[in-house]
């Protein structure tokens, strides 16, 4: 008879699959194996995992009973990697065309696309078409995209080796002795956050000219992988370059640069030259308005910009010109929250323009510019509804109005007002800070953690409910303020260099709330990795006017 001592059968885990129900698989299948069970169910490629609300790269094996939910283009996580992907593998291919220790700089984002440079490099159609035409050969090639773990001291080595000299400052501040690394062939690279498992699951991609650099274009997530033409943006293009020179001059462009700076004793500094090229910025408007006699200035811009802090500010820019400005705040004008539209996933809409009483708006701005006296309501978040409190409002000769808010810059809200009557700023948190070449600080990220902060200081909201509500707010920003901002007479860029190592303080211990069964869940550990760069800063040397009080508290204005 046969022995059968010491043979020992595959033990079996079950996974709940999202929108498939559960399976039963062998343990150890990783979770690109359990993937090709379903691929056949799936509209689009599947590029990453969600295994009980974390976030993992399909190589990883399963060991234990799980929940597992099947990412792709359309999810926000899904698209970062597909983003990623393509990065990497455009940076390593620059690499080998002209060098392993060539800079490759991503410098910031253009509607979901990067914008990129090689410093002392010039960039022509010819030098575009080898890089795509080397890219698409490794795509063809499926060259796999392996995830390592290095020594730190390792990884400095290898950074170094390849010139990523950006890698290597923020390495020293590495708080674990390891860390994850990526690696096609023999170029290895670090990205915050996970990748697809090999070059052949990238669809489509684009590599366009813009000023001295190229774009690198990404395809749309809902229209089956296509890449869309790519306007001007040269409005929004001259704020970008603008914010370039402003992280020239405070000589910190990377995480790891900020970092020694506050290592070093310097923050007070960094705070103080950042404020005054707001205040600067800010006079330079105000001395514009005066000069060309408009009526009524419209400021409008995404969710935690900081409009209400702006219009304060320039407010009193305005006052030294010799002007009496009253400013309005359009949240003040919203429906009662038992009139507020709902999205398509039944939440509130605050996005939208019907969220806000455009009649009345209209009403009162033609009647305050006619010399009537107009009632100013206030809106009172907590119970949801406009309240008036006795403030009445009648405009002199030298009077000009200043109006914030979300749709600041749409006819619909300043219609019957001509346009020789108006000036209009767009404003936004566009931030110059990239935690190194290669992985840049998305714009909504550092407005979602303003708002966290400031949602929970002074609206009583608390971290899982900002999150949860941020994909309508994004939504709503598409449809109904990024359309308008090339319109804009000026753009004025919010953000502050230094203004994560503030918020880390107050945002954390939120984000740290939230339980690892909610489905926010994810979203709260992927910002707590991303902050877990940066070293924290007392906010006691925030100046009291500064933009940033406006999430944290402590602003001089009554806000």
């Amino acid at each position: 008879m046969e022995s059968i001592v010491g043979k020992e059968e595959t033990p079996f885990i079950n996974c709940e699959i999202k929108d498939e129900g559960m399976v039963s698989i062998p343990q150890g299948t990783s979770i690109y194996g359990l993937s090709r069970q379903f691929a056949h169910t799936k509209q689009k490629q599947i590029l990453l995992a969600k295994v009980d609300g974390e976030l993992q790269d399909l190589c990883l094996p399963l060991l234990f009973d799980c929940n597992v939910a099947f990412l792709d283009i359309t999810d926000s996580n899904g698209f970062r990697a597909y983003q990623r992907s393509v990065s990497f593998l455009m940076i390593y291919t620059v690499k080998l065309l002209l060098g392993k220790k060539t800079r490759v700089v991503i410098n910031h984002s253009i509607n979901k696309n990067f914008y990129c440079d090689i410093p002392g490099v010039e960039i022509d159609e010819s030098l575009l078409l080898r890089i795509t035409d080397k890219m698409i050969e490794l795509i063809k090639s499926d060259v796999p995209i392996e995830k390592l773990t290095l020594s730190v001291s390792k990884a400095i080595k290898l950074s170094e080796e390849w010139g990523l000299y950006d890698k290597v400052s923020i390495l020293r501040y590495r708080r674990s002795s390891t860390i994850n690394f990526y690696k096609i062939n023999d170029f290895y690279n670090y990205f915050y956050g996970h990748m697809v498992p090999s070059t052949g699951y990238i669809e489509s991609f684009k590599l366009t000219i813009r000023q001295k650099g190229f774009v690198l274009q990404f395809p749309s997530a809902l229209k089956d992988y296509e890449i869309a033409d790519l306007p001007q943006y040269n409005k929004i293009g001259g704020v970008l370059t603008e914010s370039s020179e402003w992280a020239h001059i405070l000589k910190v462009d990377t995480v790891g640069a900020l970092n020694d700076v506050i290592a070093s004793g310097g923050l007070n500094e960094i705070m103080w030259v950042s404020e005054a090229l707001h205040e600067k910025k800010i006079a330079y408007i105000a001395d514009t308005i005066k000069q060309q006699s408009r009526s009524i200035v419209l400021v409008a811009g995404p969710s935690s910009s900081g409009k209400t802090t702006f219009a304060q500010r320039l407010c009193i820019q305005l006052r030294v010109n010799g002007l009496k400005p009253y400013a309005i705040s359009l949240d003040n004008y919203f429906v009662d929250r038992n009139m507020t539209p709902r999205d398509s996933d039944g939440n509130y809409d605050f996005e939208c323009i019907e969220a806000i009483d455009t009649k009345q708006i209209n009403a009162d701005l033609s009647g305050l510019l006619e010399g009537k006296t107009v009632s100013i309501p206030k809106y009172n978040f907590i119970e949801g509804r406009r309240e008036f409190s006795g403030k009445n409002l009648k405009l002199t000769d030298d009077s000009i109005l200043v109006i914030e808010g979300i749709h600041g810059l749409n006819e619909i809200i300043s219609g019957g007002i001509p346009k020789n009557k108006k000036f209009k700023i767009f404003i936004s948190a566009l931030t110059q800070l990239n935690i190194d070449d290669h992985n840049r600080i998305p714009t909504t990220d550092a407005r979602l953690i303003r708002r966290i902060v400031r949602d929970n200081r002074s609206r009583g909201v608390i971290a899982k409910a900002s999150i949860r509500m941020w994909p309508s707010v994004l939504r709503g920003e598409i449809n109904n303020i990024f359309p308008f901002q090339e319109e804009a007479d000026v753009f004025f860029n919010s953000s502050l260099i230094y203004e994560m190592c503030v918020l880390k303080h107050y945002v954390e211990p939120l984000l740290f709330e939230i339980n690892k069964d909610e489905p926010e869940y994810t979203e709260a550990k992927r910002l707590i990795k991303f902050l877990d760069y940066f070293l924290s800063a007392d906010s006691e040397n925030v100046c009291q006017n500064s933009i940033l009080r406006e999430f944290i508290g402590g602003s001089c204005f009554h806000i």
